[in-house]
């Protein structure tokens, strides 16, 4: 009959101990240096190199070349204490648990007087010391705290709370630990090469979970796959048939039902859960385990290298997929309902029946008023753009730059015709009018009429005509109303519907993920505008060719084709144009649009074009501007009148202008 791994591999130097640095390094000094105490205390979780620890240290004091942190092996005393060995009689192992009354403590207080037989040391281990009873540790106490100087005694415990104070206080405490599932696996992956087993690389996560940290429970698990294993060696498949864990594509499939907020598909999962037979607390238990994988990674990115994520390389791309399209609130709220779920399950009747309804909380916010519901809608929210006012808001339309106004002009006024949509506001003129005070003053200097021949309407035409952003809106002399804004034109190219709109509103989302990729890449597609997105092809408008060609090139078209896939979903393809995308909608909110008042519309105008609009009817009328005149800066008030600078100044230019005393 073969020994078991965890016999047959059992440390015997404390080098051979994993996961344990923090104890074996301070004993093996100890020995070097000839300072050793006459009783210690071993705590720590089962399986994690107690009890092997404990006989290393024997071994080591009890060398024909100790003591030594290094046993030699060969000399009586290491082969009689080795894995394979038949014992000595100078290291007696006492398991308290049926050897821990007060008689027993009495018979080994009278034999720890003897001497060794042919060691250096008696030494005792007594392991589940915390089962020793009060009454026993009390017949204990006065040899533990004065024993002869070849007696040393070794207590290994679970539990150290229930040593009685008396005996932890006269002893060196090693509080051991669970051993870190990378080191476990490397210690897996090992062990399976001396012994010539074909495992598959997927088992190993399998086992190390299996195992919780305990070497001995570890190598247990794998013990029993291996033995089961055929020609074919330890397969996935097998491996979690045997050890009753949750298939990886179940819990991929209720992810990808909990990131899309479909209770028809998690329905779908826990029925296939219960026609599989699998337990609903096991289920939800590793449910909750791949959250906090999800939440680990979404804080994490390269979590799968720096060993905090265990799993293989494409799962890890499934699962960091998952927690991009799932925020950190969604998240941790949700592994909180399934971790609630996970605690009604034990001891209930019916588990599937609150499996069902701890999942069906997960992907309904609206139902939960504490502030981690409130916060998982708020971040949907976000994700979808409705709260994305970071991004700076643009104007669907360019305006036309401004037509430069030249100092010497003809006293004659053209009037272009009012365009179809402007023909019951304005009245088309179709002949060049005579120059006169009346038309060409209001025209130079603002929109006041100053003739009574002269309606608003139609002193309103020139100055919608003169290449400015902004409306010129003014206080009407009559009581007819003002004109209707004319509506803006349709944005060119925006044929992509929902779909292009979808797109447009999580242009953050794609731009942050394609700047965490390559930077080079985001910066080609800052210069691209959303046109169009029909049967999974999204149009891309490019201001320059040099952008477009570039981002049709690999890699930055695999990148770009990737981002859209992780954050809308299903397979995407990018076709690239060059043409002019100022007309085209913009990624990200639209602008905010209203109805200009009569002086915040006024006060949008620019100080250098109103300027020498007044300079151009000063010198039309041959008269210069007063000695008192002062330049206007781009710093000073704005008028009423939009002239760009204070009412006083706009007084006193246009007195000069019309030859008139006062203006008011």
């Amino acid at each position: 009959m073969a020994l078991a791994l965890y016999r047959k591999y059992r440390p015997q130097t404390f080098a051979e101990v994993v996961g344990q640095e923090h104890v074996t390094e301070p004993l093996i000094n100890a020995i070097r240096a000839g300072r050793l105490n006459h009783a210690y205390l071993f705590s720590g979780p089962r399986g994690c190199g107690k009890t092997s620890s404990a006989r290393i240290l024997a071994r080591s004091l009890n060398c024909a070349q100790g003591p030594t942190p290094e046993p030699c092996g060969e000399c009586n005393s290491c082969r009689a204490l080795a894995a394979d060995g038949h014992g000595s009689v100078d290291v007696i192992e006492i398991d308290a648990a049926s050897h821990g009354g007060v008689d027993d403590a009495r018979e080994l207080r009278e034999r720890a007087v003897f001497a060794p037989v042919d060691s250096r040391y008696k030494i005792y281990i007594i392991d589940e010391a915390h089962m020793v009873t009060a009454a026993g540790f009390n017949a204990l106490l006065k040899l533990v705290e004065e024993p002869p100087d070849y007696v040393l005694f070794i207590f290994a415990t679970t539990e150290p709370d229930k040593v009685l104070p008396t005996i932890r206080s006269r002893t060196h405490h090693y509080p051991f630990r669970l051993i870190a599932p990378p080191k476990m696996r490397e210690l897996c992956q090992r062990l399976c090469e001396e012994e010539g087993a074909n495992v598959a690389d997927d088992v190993f996560p399998l086992v190390v979970r299996s195992g919780g940290g305990s070497a001995r429970d570890t190598l247990s698990v794998l013990d029993q796959l291996i033995a089961g294993s055929g020609d074919a060696g330890v397969t996935y498949e097998r491996a979690a048939a045997l050890l009753g864990v949750t298939d990886a594509g179940l819990l991929d499939e209720m992810c990808e039902a909990f990131a899309a907020a479909d209770g028809a598909a998690v329905m779908e999962v826990v029925e296939r859960v219960a026609e599989g037979g699998l337990d609903p607390r096991r289920y939800a238990g590793d449910l909750l385990e791949r959250l906090r994988d999800l939440i680990i990674l979404n804080q994490v990115p390269d979590a799968g290298s720096s060993g905090l994520i265990d799993a293989p390389a494409d799962q890890l791309s499934k699962m960091t997929s998952q927690a991009t399209r799932m925020g950190t609130s969604t998240l941790t709220r949700m592994a909180e309902v399934v971790a609630a779920g996970l605690a009604g399950m034990r001891g209930a009747t019916a588990p599937r029946l609150l499996l069902e309804l701890a999942c069906v909380r997960a992907i309904l916010p609206g139902s939960d008023e504490s502030m981690a519901g409130l916060l998982q809608r708020l971040e949907t929210l976000e994700q979808r753009g409705v709260s994305a006012m970071s991004a700076p808001a643009r104007p669907a339309a360019a305006a036309p730059a401004p037509a430069p106004v030249r100092a010497a002009e003809p006293p004659a006024v053209t009037r272009p015709a009012a365009p179809a949509a402007e023909t019951s506001a304005a009245q088309p003129v179709s002949a060049p009018e005579p120059a006169s005070e009346t038309a060409t003053a209001p025209e130079a200097a603002g929109p006041q009429p100053e003739s009574a021949n002269e309606t608003p309407s139609a002193a309103a035409a020139p100055a919608a005509d003169d290449g400015w952003d902004t409306a010129t809106a003014t206080e009407p002399a009559a009581p007819e109303p003002a004109p209707a804004p004319t509506p803006a034109p349709e944005p060119v190219g925006a044929g992509g519907g929902a779909n292009a709109a979808s797109i447009r509103r999580q242009w953050d989302r794609i731009m942050m993920a394609v700047k965490d990729r390559k930077r080079t890449t985001a910066a080609l597609l800052s210069d691209a505008t959303v046109a169009d997105a029909t049967d999974k092809e999204v149009v891309l408008v490019f201001k320059h060719a040099f952008h477009a060609e570039n981002l049709q090139k690999e890699p930055a078209y695999g990148i770009v084709v990737e981002v859209f896939n992780e954050v809308l979903g299903g397979s995407w393809k990018i076709r690239c144009e060059v043409g002019e995308a100022a007309n085209l909608p913009k990624a990200g909110p639209p602008p905010t649009t209203g109805a200009p008042s009569s002086r915040g519309a006024v006060a949008d105008r620019r100080p250098d074009v109103a300027v020498p609009a007044a300079r151009q009817a000063a010198e039309h009328f041959e008269e210069p501007p007063p000695a008192d005149y002062d330049e206007p800066s781009p710093d000073d008030p704005v008028a009423p009148g939009g002239f760009g600078t204070s009412e006083e100044q706009a007084v006193k230019m246009l007195s000069s202008a019309f030859g008139a005393k006062q203006i008011r």
